[in-house]
Parts: C-alpha cells; structure tokens; sequence
C-alpha cells in the first residue's frame, strides 16, 4: 500500500532554501505568463501549453520533472478552483498569489537508490542530492519510492523528506462479517456501535485546542492590527502567527490520527467487515446557527477525520461507505416509541416512552439500523463505553498497522 514516510532533512538550509526557491519562481512565472496571455489575447492556455512556454523562457537547476511539477501545481489549483465552482462551493477564487517558495517535488524517474543513499536527480551539470534514509526505508527496493517532497515545517522551522512509497503490504482480509456504525461529532469525535456494543471516543482536546486557537489568534491578530504593515516588528508578529496556527495543525493532525487509529482498532476486535459512515458533508449547507455554533462547526474537521478512518479501514480489509443520517441524533431508538425530538446536552431523554441513552450512540445505533434495515429506531446497543485514544508524548516509531495485525493474529490463535 502507498504511505507517507517523513524524516529529516540533512540538506543545509541555504541549500534546501535554493531547491524550493527554485520551485517558487517557476511556479510564479507559468502564474504570470498565464494570465498575462489571457489579459491580452483572451486565451487560457492549456496545461501543456504552459509547460512549454515555461520551459522556452528559462532554465533551472532541477530536474526535467521536477520542474515540470512545479508547473503542473498551478493548472492543479485552477482545477480545484473549477470543481468548486461548479459544485456551487460559494465564489471559487483562481489561484493568483506569487509564491516565492514552494515544496520541490522529485518523482520515480529521478530516483534512484544506491545502498541505504537516495540520489536525487537536478538538471543536466549538476551532481544529484544524496539523502540517506532511515533505517525502516533503507531495506525497500528502488522501485518503492514514488514521490520525495522536501517540506519545510513551519512550526519546527526545519526541513523534512516526505517519502512517498510503495511499502509492499497488502490489505488484510476483512476480520468478519458484521456491520458497524460510526457517528461523527464536534464534541465526542467518533461514537461506534455494532448493535450489541457501543464505544464513545472522547477526544475533548480537540474541542480544548479549537477553542484556544481561536482566543489566542483573536490576541496575536489585535497586536497585528496595531503595527505598522511591512515594518520589522509587523513581520516578526506575522511570523509568529504563522507558526502558532502550523503548530496547532499538527496537533489536531496527531489527535484526529489516534481517533481513526482508535475507531479502527474496534471494528477488528468486533469482528466488523463494514463501517458505515454517517454523512456530515453538508452539515452547514445553506444554514445559519449563530455566531458560535458557525465557529464550531467551520472548524469541525470531519472531512479529514473521514479519511483517516477510510484509509485505515481498508489497510484492515474493512469496507467503509457514508450513510445519510439525517435525524438520527432526534429519533428515539425504541422500535415502538420512534418519537423525534432535539436533545439537549450528551444524554437522549425520550419524553414519549422515557427511554434515556447517550445521544452519540443514539446516532450512531440510527445510522446502523438505517444501513441493515432500511429504517431508524430498529438497533441500541445493551452496554455503552468510554474510551480515550492512545495518547503518549512522542510519536509511536513502530507501524500501527502492523502492531494492530499482529494482535489480531495473537487473538485468534
């Protein structure tokens, strides 16, 4: 299965400043060129045509390919301002800021491996760049890196190699058969139940963390707005903005990460062959819940939470699919009761037939029943649990797959 491998980067940073300078000021003379074409003659180049007008106009220090992704990165972004356009995603803006620099991207064919040493090809006359790997890359075969990216981390101020390879494992067969549901949510991430389990993730950092970026940007902003702009104390500030809201990300990345990892983990000890997914995409479409509530919601990262649990799922061989779940937080699970209201708070008081459960599996258990029986109300699970994800203060060196297929194995022996 593809992966994402990150590790440091040994280049010295004026060396590794030069390599995405580069890449920067190709990307901004096919942004220039472009539109400069389109403001006078009314034509929007093609893809292909960029490139070659690129390439005409100036050299470069890296690779044929490597150049050529750098190009490829603003037709990329026109084609995501375009699908948002006309999927009706409010006014899509077309990319138009100049980048000075931009993340060099190598690909498979200017790669190559020499013992545990990458090298990385740069243009005609100069040597490549040795990247030597650590030691759970330097055992994979030339052929498994598709992709080397060198990234700068803002919230390090460091340079990293991001790896993309091929690491050879394939998905595990499916642990059972049965059917699981997950209900995503802005205050609990994810509540699972398999009709005769339930599992709560509380993740109330996530929330914790949303709340202080917002406080603290809304502090850093208002001494912002005081400097002069372009003075040296505005750009020191901005800067200091701009690593707090990139160190904020990775913590909500590393937390979004155990939740998945966590939800995963309990649909293979349950035996679960198909993960339903209740579909939150168009929670906010066309609606106005007030100032606070819109926050909270802007900033719930489902999406990304969604994809975490999908790709992690099928490393595992389970299925994943979205399931509607309009009004299933609001239906009482009481076969005979089916009564619908809006609850107030973590706990579902029924007022029809006095049923009480937690309003997260409640959803979840809604969203299970619509998936096997075409209907709510029909699934609650008899027990309901709590768990935290798994949380340490460094990042776990070993492969959680792996550890994860492993104590499957054990169980079943």
């Amino acid at each position: 299965m593809i992966r994402t491998r990150i590790f440091a980067c040994s280049l010295p940073k004026d060396t590794a400043d030069t390599l995405n300078r580069e890449s920067g000021r190709i990307y901004t003379g096919v942004l220039v060129e472009h539109y400069r074409i389109l403001r006078h003659s009314d034509h929007w180049l093609s893809p292909g045509g960029g490139e070659k007008l690129s390439d005409y106009l100036s050299g470069t220090i890296l690779h044929a390919h490597s150049r050529d992704a750098a190009q490829q990165g603003f037709y990329k972004a026109c084609k995501t301002a375009q699908a948002q356009k006309a999927a009706g995603m409010g006014p899509a803006r077309y990319p138009h800021h100049l980048k000075r620099f931009r993340t060099s991207i190598w690909k498979n064919t200017g790669i190559r491996k020499k013992g545990d040493v990458l090298l990385l090809a740069m243009a005609r006359g100069y040597q490549p760049l040795r990247v030597c790997l650590p030691s759970q890359l330097a055992n994979l075969p030339a052929e498994s890196f598709l992709e080397m990216r060198l990234v700068w981390d803002r919230a390090g101020r460091r340079y990293n190699w991001h790896s993309v390879v091929e690491d050879g494992l394939q998905p595990a067969n499916p642990p059972g058969n049965a059917v699981a549901a997950v209900d995503l949510g802005e205050i609990h991430p994810a509540a699972v139940t398999d009709g005769e389990e339930g599992v709560v993730f509380c993740a109330r950092e996530l929330r914790s963390l949303s709340q202080y970026s917002h406080k603290r940007l809304a502090e850093i902003q208002s001494v912002l707005s005081k400097k002069e702009k372009h003075s040296r104390r505005y750009q020191r500030m901005l800067a200091r903005k701009v690593r707090f809201l990139a160190k904020q990300k990775r913590k909500r990345t590393d937390i979004e990460h155990k939740v998945s990892r966590s939800v995963v983990n309990y649909a293979v000890e349950r035996r679960v062959g198909t993960l339903a997914i209740g579909d939150v995409r168009d929670v906010a479409d066309g609606v106005n819940y007030g100032k606070k509530t819109n926050q909270k919601i802007s900033n719930w990262s489902h999406g990304k939470l969604r994809s975490y649990i999908e790709y992690k799922a099928a490393a595992e061989g389970i299925q994943t699919v979205l399931e509607n779940e309009a009004h299933t937080s609001q239906t009482c699970p009481n076969p005979n009761c089916l009564h619908k209201i809006k609850p107030k708070g973590r706990v579902y008081r029924c007022p029809a037939c006095g049923f009480v459960g937690h309003r997260d599996i409640v959803g979840a258990s809604n969203i299970l029943s619509r998936r096997v029986y075409g209907k709510l109300g029909q699934i609650y699970p008899a027990e309901t649990k709590y768990r935290h994800p798994w949380i340490t203060g460094k990042r776990s060196p070993v492969d959680t797959r792996q550890v994860a297929r492993q104590n499957r194995e054990a169980a079943v022996l």
